[in-house]
C-alpha cells in the first residue's frame, strides 16, 4: 500500500485528529501555544500523556507554563511541579536546557523563524536530552517546519504494512517524507497525529 493512502484510509476512519491532538494539530498557535507544545514534547517522553496533562495542569494553575517562567523556575521547585511526568529530575533539567536555548540562544520563539530548519534540528539535537522524535516534534508542532516524525505507533504501521524492512529513524522519515508529493507541515502534522490515534487504538 502507498503512503499515500495510508494517510486517506486514516483520515476516513477517524477524521481530524481529536483529543491531545487537536491542540497539537492546532493552527495557527499563539507564541504562548507554541511553548505549552515545546514544553510537552519533554514532559511526553518515556510518560503517559494522562500523567502529562497533570503536569501540564499543575504548571498552568501555578503560573509556570513558559518557558520564561520555567527559566527562572528553581530546579527543586520545577522538580515537584513535575513530579507526575516521570523522569522528573531528569526532564526538570531538560526543560531549562531547552527554554535557555530558545530564548536566549535563539532570541525567543519569533526570531527562530529565520534559521533554516537543518539548522535548527542539528541545533535542538545538540541539546542534552533532545533525541530525533522530540526535536522533530519542536520542529513539526511547534515551529510548523515540514519534518515528518517517527515513534514506536510509525514503525508499527510501517511493520504491518511491510514498507521497509530497514527501521532506522532516518530511513523512516526520508521514506515517509519522500513519498508524500506535499511538502507541508499541515499534512506531516495530521498524519503523524492519525498514526498515533491508529496505533492506540488498534493495540
Amino acid at each position: 500500500m502507498e503512503i499515500e493512502e495510508i494517510y486517506k484510509e486514516l483520515k476516513l476512519k477517524y477524521g481530524k485528529p481529536a483529543g491531545q491532538w487537536s491542540f497539537w494539530c492546532k493552527r495557527p498557535k499563539t507564541f504562548q501555544e507554541k511553548e505549552r507544545v515545546i514544553i510537552e514534547s519533554i514532559l511526553t517522553q518515556r510518560a503517559n500523556w494522562k500523567n502529562v496533562q497533570l503536569t501540564v495542569d499543575k504548571l498552568s494553575n501555578t503560573g509556570k507554563l513558559s518557558l520564561k517562567e520555567i527559566l527562572n523556575c528553581k530546579q527543586s521547585e520545577l522538580e515537584l511541579l513535575i513530579k507526575s511526568s516521570v523522569f522528573f529530575r531528569i526532564k526538570a533539567e531538560r526543560l531549562k536546557i531547552v527554554a535557555d536555548y530558545i530564548l536566549n540562544k535563539c532570541g525567543g520563539i519569533k526570531k527562530i523563524k529565520a534559521i533554516d530548519t537543518d539548522s535548527l534540528r542539528q541545533q535542538l539535537l545538540s541539546l542534552k536530552g533532545v533525541g530525533d522524535e522530540t526535536a522533530d516534534s519542536i520542529l513539526l508542532y511547534a515551529f510548523e517546519r515540514a519534518v515528518f516524525v517517527i515513534d514506536e505507533y510509525t514503525k508499527r504501521l510501517v511493520k504491518e504494512k511491510n514498507l521497509t524492512n530497514n527501521l532506522s529513524y532516518g530511513n523512516l522519515q526520508q521514506l515517509f517524507e519522500t513519498s508524500l508529493n506535499n511538502k507541508d507541515y499541515i499534512l506531516y502534522q495530521d498524519f503523524h497525529a492519525l498514526i498515533v490515534i491508529n496505533g492506540k487504538t488498534t493495540k
